[in-house]
C-alpha cells in the first residue's frame, strides 16, 4: 500500500545523469522541490537536466542545484542540513562497469562509502524520523551465477549475492550499509536493486547507447563500423523512465524493504543491434564466432540510406571484454508489482525506437551542420 503524498524537498545525488534527470521531472511534475548535487567540472555537464533548470535570478525556481561530492563528508552534511530533505535519492556513483576495474579504489570511496557518508550524515543530523533514503543498488550484486537464481529461473530480494567486478563489489557495500542503518538506527532507508535501464540519457560509452549511436551514424554515412565486446552477453533492459518511477514508489510506501527493478525479460547484446539496426529498415546478418564474429549488412529497405550490401559493419574487440564476465542477469519484480503496483510501461521495442530516434535526429543535425558549411566535431552543438 502506498503512502499519499505528503513529502515536498527532495535531494538527489547524480542528479545530472540519466536517472537523475529523469527522476528531477517526475518529482517536479509531483510539486516537489529539488534540490541536486553536481560535481565541479571545467565544463558543462548539465545537458540532461538545462530543461528543467530555470535561471534563478529571474524566476522562482524548484529546482536548485549544489557543488557536491560522494567523497566529502563535510559537504554532504552541509547540504543535507541545508536542504532538510523529506526524501533523499542517492543516485551519484561511477557506474560503469568495465571501466571500474581500472578505478577499483575510486569506486569503493564513491560507491561504497559515499552512501555510509549520506546516512551518518542523516544520522548525526538527526533527521532520522524526517528523512526517507533511496539506495541505488545493481543487479551487478548477484554476478550471474546460475546457482543463485530462484526457483523461476530469475533473480529477486532473497537470492545470494556474487559481484563480480570492483564497481559490483563497492555497491554489495552501498546495500548492506544502507541496510545496517535501518536496522540499527531506525533510517527508512530502502534499496533499489534495479537491472539494466537504458534511454536517449544514457552515457554515451554505455554499450545500448554505443549500438544506437552507431547505428544512426552508420545509416547515415558518418561512420564506417564499429566494435562491441561480448555479444552474447544477456542483460534484463528496461526504461530509464520507468526505473525512476518505482524509486519514488518505494519511498512512499508504509514501510522501509529493499526491491528489486526489473523487466523479467532478457536479451543478448547481438540481438539489441539487430533490434536498433532494424528500427531504421537495416537487417544485419551475423558470421563467425567469439573474437571473430562479425556483422553485415544483408538488406535495407529504407531509401533514404545508401549502403553498400555485405559491407562489414561490427566486429568484436577483445579489450572491450571484462576480466571476469557476467554473462547473463534477469530479475523478478513481482515482489514491487504485487505490493506497490509497478508496472513497466515500455517494452524493449519501445525502449530501442525511443532510442534509436533520438540519436537518428543528433546524427542529422551533425550532418547538416557539417553540410553547411559550419564544421564541427560536436555531436551536441
Amino acid at each position: 500500500m502506498l503512502k499519499k503524498q505528503s513529502m515536498k524537498i527532495a535531494l538527489i545525488t547524480g542528479i545530472t545523469g540519466q536517472d537523475g534527470s529523469y527522476l528531477a521531472e517526475l518529482l517536479l511534475g509531483k510539486g516537489y522541490i529539488v534540490h541536486g548535487i553536481k560535481r565541479r567540472a571545467s565544463s558543462l555537464n548539465t545537458q540532461r537536466i538545462n530543461h528543467i533548470y530555470e535561471d534563478p535570478h529571474v524566476t522562482n525556481q524548484k529546482l536548485k542545484l549544489h557543488y557536491g561530492d560522494l567523497t566529502d563528508s563535510m559537504n554532504l552534511t552541509k547540504i543535507i542540513k541545508e536542504c532538510q530533505p523529506d526524501e533523499i535519492y542517492n543516485l551519484g556513483a561511477m557506474s560503469h562497469v568495465k571501466v571500474s576495474f581500472d578505478v577499483p579504489e575510486y569506486v569503493g570511496n564513491v560507491d561504497g562509502l559515499g552512501t555510509l557518508r549520506i546516512l551518518e550524515a542523516v544520522r548525526l543530523l538527526g533527521l532520522e524520523k524526517k528523512t526517507r533514503i533511496y539506495q541505488a543498488s545493481t543487479s551487478e550484486l548477484y554476478g550471474g551465477m546460475a546457482e543463485n537464481k530462484n526457483d523461476k529461473g530469475f533473480y529477486d530480494e532473497n537470492s545470494p549475492f556474487h559481484p563480480r567486478s570492483p564497481y559490483g563489489v563497492a555497491k554489495i557495500y552501498g546495500f548492506w550499509i544502507t541496510k545496517n542503518y535501518r536496522e540499527a538506527y531506525n533510517v527508512f532507508a530502502c534499496n533499489g536493486i534495479l537491472f539494466n535501464h537504458e534511454s536517449p540519457r544514457r552515457g554515451e560509452t554505455f554499450v545500448t547507447r554505443k549500438i544506437t549511436r552507431a547505428a544512426s551514424k552508420i545509416a547515415l554515412g558518418l561512420q564506417d563500423k564499429f566494435y562491441l565486446g561480448n555479444l552474447d552477453a544477456k542483460r534484463d533492459w528496461g526504461h530509464a523512465k520507468d526505473y525512476v518511477r518505482m524509486m519514488w514508489m518505494i519511498l512512499q510506501a508504509d514501510k522501509a524493504e529493499d526491491w528489486v527493478i526489473s523487466t523479467g525479460v532478457t536479451t543478448t547484446v547481438r540481438e539489441f543491434v539487430k533490434l536498433s539496426f532494424l528500427c531504421i529498415g537495416i537487417e544485419l546478418e551475423f558470421k563467425g564466432n567469439g573474437i571473430n564474429e562479425k556483422a553485415t549488412i544483408l538488406k535495407c529497405t529504407n531509401p533514404e540510406y545508401k549502403l553498400e550490401l555485405g559491407k562489414e559493419i561490427l566486429s568484436v574487440d577483445p579489450n572491450y571484454f571484462r576480466p571476469s564476465e557476467v554473462d547473463l542477469l534477469i530479475g523478478d519484480s513481482s515482489k514491487a508489482r504485487k505490493k506497490l503496483g509497478w508496472i513497466p510501461e515500455y517494452d524493449l521495442k519501445a525502449l530501442v525506437h525511443d532510442m534509436m530516434e533520438t540519436d537518428l535526429k543528433i546524427m542529422k543535425k551533425y550532418q547538416y551542420l557539417n553540410s553547411g558549411g559550419y564544421k564541427t566535431n560536436s555531436f551536441y552543438e
